[in-house]
């Protein structure tokens, strides 16, 4: 069954991994106030259809956020490490005594 739909996340809406049933995963979006569930597919190898599917789903996700917020993006790793060790005339820095 073929169908498209238009959603828009309302202020409450979120997203989450769930099992209906211990052997059927699903990723459940609320999108306040529509619902929308991905379930496993019954073919053959659904399993790796879903999990190439929800890797592809997550990182166009977040290609989208970093579009419309890159404020909201992690800073970039450091350059240098976060800690000197100072030796001179005072010995090492460190602990104390």
């Amino acid at each position: 069954m073929a169908f498209n739909v238009s959603c828009s996340p309302g202020n409450d809406a979120a997203a989450a991994f769930m099992r209906v049933t211990p052997q059927l995963p699903a990723l459940v979006l609320y999108l306040d106030p529509v619902n929308l569930e991905i379930q496993l597919p019954s073919s053959p190898g659904g399993t790796l259809v879903l999990a190439k599917f929800c890797r592809e789903l997550a990182r166009e996700a977040a290609n989208l956020a970093a579009e419309i917020d890159p404020d909201g993006e992690p800073a970039p790793p450091e350059r240098g490490p976060r800690h000197r060790l100072v030796t001179g005339d005072y010995g090492d820095s460190g602990a104390g005594y």
